[in-house]
C-alpha cells in the first residue's frame, strides 16, 4: 500500500470544513478499470469491479488483503448493498440487475423491459421502500471491451425502477444520452442522475413523486473536468460526483464547493467504515480510501 498527499481544493468557504487524513491511501492497483465500490459493514470488507478483467475484487478491512470475490462476473459495473445486507449488481455483460443472496445464489431482478433485453445496466440504488432504481446506458454492448458487442433491442438509454412487490420494470426517465451514476437525496424526495455523454457532461435532479415517478430533471451541475460518473451524498445533503480530476462536491443549492483531487480518473465512490466516514474511491487502475470528518448518507 502506498499513499498520495491529500488535496482538498476549496472553491467556496463552506467547503473549508471538509477535511480528513493527510494522505489518501492507495489500497490496491493493477486493474484495468475499477468501478462500483460497495461496503459491507457486517463483514468489514469492500467489493468492487475490475470490469474489463470481468471480475469482482474484495478488499478486507481487517487485513488489507485483496482477492477475487467472483470471476467471471458478467462484466459487472455498479453495486450497492440492500437493506438486508445483500449485494446488488449491474451486470453489463449479462445485461441484467442481480442480487446475491446470503447463501451465494444469484437472483435476477431485471433483465428485460417490455420483453426486450436491457442494454447493459450501469449503476443502481435502493430506495427505503425496497424499490431498485438503475441506469441502462450501452457501454456493455458498444464493444467487447467491457461486455459483449450487440445491438440495442430497446433503442435508447433509459433509467428504470423495479417495483419491490411485483418485480415490474418501468422506465422513469427516457431523455438521457448515457445515464450513469445516481443517488437519492437524504430525504429521498429528489434523485440525482449523471448523464456522462451529454455535452457538457452534467448531473440532473428530479423530484420523486407518488413514490415511483420522476418529474422535473433540470441540470443540477455541469462538469468542468472530463465527465461525471458515480454519485453519492453525505448526511449534510452535499452531492459528491466522480470526475476526471477527482471528486467534485456540490451544495444542495448546486454550488461547486470544492474538490478532492485524485491522481487518476475517478469512476465512483462510496462511504464505509463503522461510522460511514471512510471514503472509498475507485479510479482507473486503483482503489483509494481516506478517513474524512464528514459522514456518508445511508
Amino acid at each position: 500500500m502506498d499513499a498520495v498527499k491529500t488535496d482538498f481544493q476549496v472553491r467556496d468557504e463552506r467547503f473549508a470544513r471538509c477535511n480528513g487524513d493527510e494522505w489518501v491511501r492507495r489500497l490496491h492497483t493493477g486493474c484495468r478499470w475499477t468501478e462500483g465500490p460497495a461496503y459491507f459493514p457486517a463483514g468489514r470488507y469492500l467489493v468492487f469491479s475490475d470490469i474489463p478483467n470481468d471480475r469482482l475484487l474484495r478488499w478486507d478491512e481487517t487485513t488489507g488483503a485483496v482477492g477475487v470475490f467472483r470471476q467471471p462476473a458478467g462484466y459487472a459495473n455498479g453495486h450497492s448493498v440492500d437493506h438486508a445486507g445483500r449485494l446488488l449488481s449491474c451486470e453489463q455483460g449479462n445485461r441484467r440487475v442481480t442480487r446475491t443472496e446470503h447463501d451465494g445464489s444469484i437472483t435476477v431482478l431485471a433483465d428485460r423491459w417490455n420483453g426486450k433485453r436491457l442494454n447493459s445496466p450501469n449503476d443502481l440504488v435502493e430506495r427505503s421502500d425496497g424499490s431498485i432504481w438503475f441506469t441502462d446506458p450501452s457501454y456493455g454492448i458498444d464493444s467487447d471491451y467491457e461486455g459483449h458487442k450487440a445491438e440495442s433491442e430497446i433503442g435508447g438509454c433509459h433509467v428504470y425502477r423495479v417495483d419491490q412487490h411485483t418485480g415490474e420494470v418501468a422506465i422513469v426517465a427516457d431523455d438521457f444520452t448515457r445515464p450513469n451514476g445516481l443517488a437519492f437525496s437524504v430525504d429521498e424526495r429528489k434523485l440525482y442522475i449523471a448523464d456522462t455523454r451529454a455535452e457538457p457532461s452534467h448531473i440532473r435532479v428530479f423530484d420523486v413523486v407518488d413514490g415511483g415517478r420522476l418529474v422535473g430533471g433540470d441540470i443540477f451541475a455541469t462538469c468542468d473536468a472530463g465527465r461525471f460518473d458515480g454519485v453519492r451524498l453525505d448526511t449534510e445533503g452535499r452531492v459528491w460526483a466522480a470526475a476526471h480530476d477527482g471528486l467534485h462536491c456540490f451544495d444542495p443549492d448546486s454550488t461547486l464547493l470544492g474538490k478532492l483531487r485524485i491522481p487518476e480518473v475517478v469512476s465512483n465512490l462510496t462511504f464505509g467504515g463503522p461510522k460511514r466516514n471512510e471514503l472509498f474511491i475507485t479510479a482507473s487502475s486503483s482503489l483509494y480510501s481516506i478517513r474524512v470528518n464528514f459522514t456518508g448518507a445511508k
